[in-house]
């Protein structure tokens, strides 16, 4: 567990839940909650055996955005949440900020988001960072900063650019809209509408931890490049990732287990 009054990490089974547990705010993020998601970040690095994430919030709602505390002081001149220095970069390629939301994308197994009420500003980013988004169809998403007179800067631009078309995603920055479960699954913000987000996110992530962790961690490495590789960097990439799975132990009990009809019993 860490940081109990903001975020939750409970592991079953190789996958961990991970908990935005600010109900009374709306999950909206202060600096304890940035805080605590760098650190739930730090601990999903570190742990031994984990195969899938599900990143959900607790109460009414996924994430608000920006606490509005933090967005209060703005208008007196004050930095918001700690927003000070933002060129530094604190964790590789991101700042601190950047990496609440980019170090999904960086964890070595897949995350599923359970969108539910409401996805704006940062929640939406925090969302975007999440391998695949399962939606409520009454949910409500915004890339809500134009609004404060701000641009998508918690990874925003670099998560949400691949998943929706150029014109589409320029509106949306410009204005602000909020959309739907069912328009944010057309427009590439989620990957579909779900009656249950979390009860499906749960199910995914335990059919993906059933699977051999070499070949879903090696699947993930690829899939991250396919935003910005070549496809002779692909090309190769797929080739050295198969010739190391293709006789590894784990490889091999997935063809016995196949084989024999039966659970496969996996190293991590």
């Amino acid at each position: 567990m860490t940081s109990p009054t903001r975020v939750r990490i409970d592991m079953d089974g190789g996958v961990a839940e991970v908990t935005l547990a600010r109900p009374d705010k709306m999950n909206a993020l202060d600096p304890a909650m940035f805080d605590a998601l760098l650190d739930a970040l730090a601990q999903l690095q570190a742990k031994p055996g984990l195969r899938a994430v599900v990143l959900h919030g607790e109460g009414r709602a996924f994430c608000a955005g920006l606490d509005m505390g933090s967005m209060a002081g703005m208008a007196g001149g004050e930095p918001a949440g700690g927003f000070t220095d933002l060129l530094p970069r604190t964790h590789g390629i991101a700042n601190r900020f950047q990496h609440v939301c980019w170090g999904w994308q960086a964890l070595p197994v897949p995350v599923i988001a359970a969108v539910h009420g409401v996805a704006y500003g940062g929640g939406l980013q925090l969302a975007a960072g999440a391998d695949i988004r399962l939606v409520a169809a009454e949910a409500r998403l915004s890339v809500l900063e134009i609004k404060w007179g701000l641009v998508p800067d918690m990874a925003g631009c670099a998560l949400l650019a691949p998943l929706v078309r150029g014109d589409h995603l320029r509106e949306l920055v410009y204005t602000g809209r909020v959309v739907d479960g069912a328009e944010a699954a057309a427009l590439g913000l989620a990957t579909r509408v779900s009656a249950d987000p979390l009860a499906e996110a749960r199910t995914l992530a335990r059919q993906i931890a059933a699977s051999s962790p070499s070949a879903i961690r090696a699947a993930k490495r690829l899939m991250r490049l396919t935003a910005h590789a070549t496809p002779e960097e692909l090309l190769l990439a797929e080739a050295r990732e198969q010739q190391a799975l293709i006789g590894s132990p784990n490889q091999r009990e997935a063809v016995r287990a196949g084989m024999e009809k039966r659970p496969a019993r996996y190293e991590d």
